[in-house]
């Protein structure tokens, strides 16, 4: 029995990580299965455990009490808490399906591992330089071009199946990247990057994903979920059910369970999505 700490990508490839730093692979036409046991409890923040060891909720994607959430933003660069962080970050956007594209930025240590993290299929960096350079310049952006900082993940799962081609998905975002560097206003002492449109829709295993039929909701004790690996994006595995239903698993939702192998099928609550409707009800 092992705690899990939800999925991780490593050099490119998805893994599921265990409280402890153990990972396992979790490569494509697997076919994995497993139950939960006992309560839900709270991961901890920023590589310490939960003084508290508190049950947390099973439609809580965060796995964390309350207290443990706010250490954890401290010292984060999304909740702007070390301004004088030294590091050069970019700036990037992020295209995750027609007309739904985002600003955003990370440390450029980092490479593409952010984008692999919110399952962006297409992604260009705009520019690198100092955070607060960075900081300025997606607000500029955002504001100047109208996308958002983030898009939910049952928004990018809506859109996940039938993308459309590397070669349309490139063209949007360029026509973007053209306009972005045509807005004023960018930081004095951020550097702009040439455009290079990366795509990981094969990374990911998005041809796998013809159909979503159902999210998993949450999980619960003694629930169990069994299915094969047809693809993985953000923090998202599709799976194909035994019975053939084609759910998709947010890996936030098993973070902080104790989890054995087995399972016959999937038993926990699954949110069902009628055909021709997927994109109104994520």
């Amino acid at each position: 029995m092992t705690r899990a700490a939800g999925l991780r990508w490593r050099d490119g490839r998805p893994v599921l990580a265990w409280e402890g730093g153990r990972v396992s692979p979790l490569p494509y036409g697997r076919e994995i299965g497993f139950r939960a046991v006992g309560e839900r409890r709270c991961t901890g923040a920023r590589g310490h455990p939960c003084p508290l060891a508190a049950v947390v909720a099973g439609r809580s994607t965060g796995g964390r009490c309350a207290e443990c959430t706010r250490l954890d933003r401290m010292g984060s660069v999304a909740a702007d808490a070390v301004p004088d962080d030294p590091r050069v970050f970019r700036v990037y956007l992020a295209w995750f399906g027609p007309g739904l594209v985002k600003v955003g930025i990370t440390a450029q240590e980092r490479g593409d591992a952010r984008l692999l993290e919110q399952g962006a299929v297409a992604f260009t960096w705009l520019g690198r330089g100092p955070l607060m350079a960075a900081r300025r310049t997606e607000e500029v952006l955002g504001t100047a071009l109208g996308v958002p900082d983030r898009i939910p993940y049952a928004v990018k799962r809506a859109v996940r199946a039938g993308l459309p081609g590397a070669v349309e998905r490139a063209a949007e975002v360029m026509a973007l990247y053209r306009r972005a560097v045509d807005v004023p206003g960018w930081g004095e002492t951020l550097e702009r990057v040439e455009p290079r449109v990366a795509d990981h829709a094969e990374v990911f295993g998005l041809a796998g994903v013809d159909a979503v039929d159902g999210v998993v909701q949450e999980l619960v004790a003694d629930g169990e979920v069994r299915g094969t690996v047809v693809a993985a994006a953000g923090p998202d595995v599709h799976l194909v059910a035994p019975d053939g239903r084609r759910i998709a698993l947010d890996t936030r939702l098993i973070t902080g369970w104790d989890l054995v192998r087995g399972g016959e099928g999937t038993t926990v609550p699954v949110v069902r999505i009628p055909k021709g409707a997927q994109g109104g009800l994520f």
